[in-house]
């Protein structure tokens, strides 16, 4: 979720940096590293990180490992041995996966209830949410208005002729934002009836590619990429990365066509430094941190009263009722409903 729209484009590693502190007989002992194991979307200012290091005198070094449906397997199949400590991005598509499958061990945050207790999915308390990404269908304002017709609003209307040959979306079964895209539809439609309307999508021509990448830089007509197509599945927040010279955005996320995705950190269950990476869960949910995350990686902060940049409620507004479905709905389907799409979709 960073548009995850910018982040995506142009994301860097981050790692604090290293220093030494002085022990208690006037020595130098080495300074603890967390591996935060995360996703490639992940950015924090570099300041930011810094000062949490001074604070806490732990350094944190970041892990990347794909997208959320990557990292979250990376995290499965090393279980027995973790390749970190604590792990963000595991979102609400994959959680229970995750929890299914032992990664994280149960810890409660002493800043879990600023807000984050509202995206809670485990009674264990083994996954902290740090920000929501709600996934949407965005539109290229500008096409629509040149050829003279009205811009999409629903679901319904992506099936409608008049858009034959317009949306490009993720395959579920490689990218986050896909299979978001296929469980909003689900959460619609209903069990039965989301296969009528994705055999609609496909009779109408929708383009499915393997990652958001690829569908919002190279395929989507609004983008820097300049693709040929003006319909899109990315985020509601995808909009603030396009705004233009006048304060315009260019782009629009359908708010009747989104599905609430939420990320979470956890500290992972076998890793050698369970409480510093319980710190850095607390981080992670601090004011501090969350005061970033919009800004860099264009999501919502979990946490309650803080702020968000200047026109992000007119340019990028926080989805009132996005669809949703229970997490052990999505653990109990997941895998039978890709099997479904792609027999559906690309036969």
């Amino acid at each position: 979720m960073k548009s995850r729209a910018a982040t995506a484009i142009a994301v860097v590693g981050v790692v604090a940096a290293g220093c030494s502190l002085s022990s208690g007989d006037g020595g130098t002992q080495q300074t603890p590293t967390v591996t935060l194991v995360t996703h490639d979307s992940f950015l924090a200012p570099q300041e930011v990180l810094d000062a949490f290091q001074k604070q806490s005198g732990i350094k944190v070094s970041v892990l990347k490992q794909g997208d959320a449906g990557s990292l979250t397997n990376k995290l499965v199949l090393t279980k027995a041995n973790p390749i970190g400590d604590v792990a963000f991005g595991v979102d609400s598509t994959f959680a229970s996966r995750a929890l299914s499958e032992g990664v994280f061990e149960p810890y409660t945050s002493p800043e879990a209830d600023r807000g984050p207790q509202r995206y809670a999915v485990d009674p264990e308390h083994r996954l902290s949410a740090v920000d929501v990404g709600d996934v949407c269908v965005n539109v290229d304002t500008n096409y629509f208005a040149t050829k003279g017709i009205p811009a999409p609003e629903t679901y319904d209307d992506l099936a409608d002729p008049k858009y034959k040959d317009l949306l490009v979306a993720e395959d579920p079964a490689t990218a986050s934002p896909g299979l978001a895209f296929l469980l909003g539809t689900i959460a619609k439609y209903g069990d039965t009836g989301w296969k009528d309307y994705w055999t609609k999508l496909k009779a109408n021509g929708v383009q499915v590619v393997s990652g958001w990448e690829e569908a919002y830089t190279k395929q989507f007509s609004g983008s820097s990429g300049k693709g040929p197509r003006p319909i899109v599945v990315s985020y509601a927040s995808s909009p603030a990365a396009e705004v233009g010279d006048d304060g315009k955005p260019r782009t629009k996320a359908l708010l009747d066509t989104c599905y609430r995705q939420v990320e979470y950190a956890g500290v992972l269950a076998g890793g050698k430094q369970v409480e510093n990476a319980r710190k850095v869960v607390d981080f992670l949910l601090s004011q501090q941190f969350q005061a970033t995350v919009a800004a860099n990686m264009y999501v919502y902060p979990a946490r309650q009263g803080v702020d968000l940049p200047p026109g992000w409620a007119q340019v990028a507004p926080l989805p009132q009722k996005p669809q949703t479905l229970p997490a052990d709905q999505v653990q109990a389907g997941r895998e039978k409903w890709i099997g479904e799409w792609r027999t559906l979709v690309q036969q």
